[in-house]
């Protein structure tokens, strides 16, 4: 296995740099493993696939103002922070831009105008305190509870179009705020969508994982098990585990909305025999590749992904590489959007 077995070329106009109106009217590519026939519909027809019983998961991670603009002390050059995670108390890992020209040691001020409308103006001051792999910043930053009025919201690198309203970016039902990206299996979802799939029996759970460097990060290492994947900090409740170890017992699908909810869901139920979830809350860093051995999850909602990537290769895992290479081609073929702000494949 070799990470050039997840190229494939794309042409730049397929890439989505808005998203559908309404969230659900994308189009929805459904990829049957067993009988290897591909179906093209629209995302508002998923109910049709699922059935009573049947047990869906979300990720309701928040997408936060991770994107800080400032200016270095006292010099005044403009430098730009995309905050990745916290990992203690005021420190955060970060990726810096112009990185090579702020080392350990540089402060920069961070201030922007209150949302407010009042003008006041925030600020705060960062200091970096550390450097990690890859060109990883560690920052001090104080007054944490000011991020929120600091930040913007960052889109991946590869949209060029602003975005008007932030929240389209959000998942409808996200809550609890920490990702870099939005997990973007669930843009498709409307309110209307998920009342008539309860309506219809299907189960709803909710878990967390905060999304991190590796959903934008393409794999550089030739071999890909020589990467090694960014962790994410994820929360699965007693209530989500146990719910889902009845459906398992009882025989139901359980169904993936999107890659970070297969990641903290299979790696919930790792260490059972037989395999069941148990409650957790720290940092995930299962990599799943092809050979991996599913445990939870029966199917897959998810959008069509970078190549070279993590996510692309957890597909992979989980379809096969001959239908995930047709699914791909068929995609580019029909003029499928591809990325954050693109179309769905369900895989059965």
């Amino acid at each position: 296995m070799r990470t050039s077995d997840f190229a494939y070329h794309l042409p730049p106009e397929l890439i989505a740099q808005t998203p559908i109106e309404p969230r659900d009217s994308s189009r929805l590519m459904v990829v049957n493993r067993t009988d290897g026939s591909i179906a093209h519909r629209q995302f508002y027809e998923i109910g049709e696939y699922l059935q009573a019983g049947d047990v869906l998961v979300f990720n309701d991670s928040r997408v936060m103002p991770a994107r800080l603009k400032g200016r270095k002390v006292p010099s005044g050059g403009k430098v730009e922070l995309l905050l990745l995670r916290q990992t203690g108390p005021a420190l955060w890992e970060a990726l810096v831009k112009p990185g090579k020209r702020v080392n350990t040691g540089t402060r920069i001020e961070i201030a922007r105008e209150s949302p407010a409308g009042d003008r006041e103006i925030v600020k705060v001051t960062a200091e970096v305190v550390g450097e990690g792999q890859e060109g990883i910043k560690v920052i001090s930053l104080p007054d944490e509870e000011r991020l929120l009025n600091l930040g913007e919201v960052p889109l991946p690198p590869y949209i060029h179009t602003p975005l008007a309203n932030s929240e389209r970016y959000q998942t409808i039902y996200a809550r609890d705020i920490g990702s870099v990206a939005a997990p973007t299996a669930g843009l498709h979802f409307t309110p209307g969508l998920m009342a008539n799939l309860t309506r219809k029996g299907v189960q709803c759970l909710f878990v967390t994982l905060h999304v991190g460097l590796d959903t934008f990060r393409p794999v550089r290492e030739d071999n890909p098990r020589e990467h090694h994947i960014y962790q994410e900090y994820g929360v699965l409740s007693q209530e989500v585990a146990t719910a889902l170890s009845k459906a398992k017992a009882e025989g139901r699908r359980i169904i993936a909305a999107g890659t970070t909810t297969v990641r903290i869901v299979e790696g919930a139920a790792q260490h059972g025999e037989p395999p069941q979830p148990h409650p957790f809350d720290g940092w995930v860093s299962l990599y799943i590749l092809p050979g991996y051995r599913f445990k939870m999850v029966n199917a897959l909602i998810t959008n069509f992904h970078l190549p070279r990537s993590t996510l692309l290769m957890l597909a992979t895992a989980f379809a096969g590489k001959s239908a995930i290479s047709r699914a791909y081609e068929e995609a580019i073929a029909r003029r499928y959007r591809f990325y954050s702000f693109g179309d769905a494949m369900l895989i059965l």
